[in-house]
């Protein structure tokens, strides 16, 4: 008898133990899902950081949670655990407040969680950082701080190339090595719709595409490249690299044809022999280079439509952005500064407006009535006579936004 009942004591406390142990499974996973921000920013420090050289590692590296404050080089904000959209931009000289702008446009209208990719000068850093922990209370973005790292040869004519910093987007496959797409976007780029919209032509690409840009031009009688490149470039004028989408994941497995060799070459073995054969004859630094890069494998590239990459060069001489004129602006390019001069009122009515906008729900709402005041003005201009549309693709953006329940803005 005394046999049977160790036999049942030793069974009851066997179990008992397997219940403790399944419940404390249970209370991790549910610490985890409410606060584990959906996993780590994926970054990794470039091959010719390895050894350590002048700012490796700074900035760098997977974000840790935010009770962290102490840690300089991790930042996170906690999120669900969701697919995230991973964004980046490089930013140097007096960039800040563009940058801080166009990542404000992308948190205004996006749907999904957003990993911010932010490759900046040192002196730029602590900004940058007191500006995003201040917007903390969104809880729907992550970001990472980079510094400006180029390969040790030459990498002072990398730098320089174009403009500062600006060839830096060249090595985004070779630095973040553990993200599998990403959107790269110049600092004078605003979103007038969710980030989330761009990111899904991800999907449309083929079985050979990589990436995809916008042309450089719609009408050639204006086009640049195709009246004055000196090398070769991408269809009949060119691509534009301010708004970039990337299956990095692909890129880094591609082996690209070129014209310097019978043998193809991979991402990181093709851009240094690029610059040394056609530095003399470029004049739009790391644009020209990608542009030669898909000359010689086009089947590579998904062109998207102007709408996103509207820049002033759609309504200079004439309206030429017939997809703008039917839909709207998808995202705007402010390039030639025309957000910080009057030759655009537009443009920098817009610019302006975002700037000041803060993240309550009532300024989001009211930017439109200042805005559309502002954008009358300059209908008698060809950039100011698509503002009925813009101002109805905006309204439809805000609404789309803010008219979802609180769960899944």
């Amino acid at each position: 008898m005394r046999r049977y009942l160790r036999v049942v004591v030793l069974c009851l406390a066997c179990g008992f133990c397997s219940l403790l142990y399944a419940f404390s499974q249970l209370a991790v996973s549910l610490e985890e899902g409410a606060g584990g921000g959906g996993g780590k920013p994926q970054a990794a420090a470039a091959s010719w950081l390895a050894g350590g050289g002048r700012g490796a590692g700074r900035g760098a590296g997977s974000a840790g949670p935010a009770a962290h404050p102490g840690r300089s080089d991790r930042y996170s904000l906690k999120m669900q655990p969701v697919e995230r959209v991973h964004l980046a931009v490089v930013a140097c000289g007096e960039r800040l407040e563009e940058t801080l702008t166009m990542l404000k446009s992308a948190l205004i209208f996006s749907i999904k969680p957003l990993q911010f990719h932010i490759f900046a000068e040192d002196q730029l850093h602590d900004s940058f950082k007191g500006i995003l922990n201040s917007w903390s209370f969104l809880q729907t973005f992550n970001y990472s701080l980079y510094p400006i790292t180029f390969p040790s040869e030459n990498a002072a004519e990398w730098k320089k190339l174009f403009k500062p910093c600006a060839s830096q987007r060249l090595f985004l496959p070779l630095i973040l090595k553990e993200v599998d797409s990403l959107l790269y976007v110049d600092t004078d780029i605003l979103f007038l719709r969710p980030v989330d919209d761009i990111w899904s032509l991800l999907k449309k690409f083929n079985s050979t595409q990589i990436a995809a840009m916008a042309p450089e031009h719609e009408e050639p009688r204006i086009g640049w490249y195709n009246r004055f490149a000196r090398h070769p470039y991408y269809g009949k004028t060119g691509v534009n690299s301010g708004v970039m989408l990337m299956n990095m994941t692909r890129i880094r497995r591609k082996y690209f044809k070129n014209d310097m060799t019978s043998v193809r070459l991979r991402w990181g073995d093709i851009l240094m022999p690029l610059l040394k054969k056609y530095k003399l004859n470029i004049t739009w630094g790391d644009q020209d280079l990608l542009n030669i890069i898909f000359f010689h494998n086009p089947e590579s590239l998904f062109v998207f439509p102007c709408q996103w990459n509207y820049r002033p060069d759609h309504c200079i001489y004439g309206s030429n952005c017939q997809e703008a004129e039917e839909e709207g602006i998808f995202i705007l390019h402010g390039n030639r500064g025309v957000y910080h001069d009057d030759k655009q009122p537009a443009f920098r009515a817009i610019y302006e407006a975002l700037r000041n906008c803060s993240f309550e729900d009532d300024s989001i709402h009211s930017l439109l009535k200042p805005l559309e005041l502002e954008l009358q003005k300059t209908v008698h201009t060809y950039c100011g006579k698509i503002y009925k549309i813009f101002i109805k693709q905006l309204t439809k953006s805000i609404q789309d936004r803010y008219d979802r329940p609180p769960k899944e803005r």
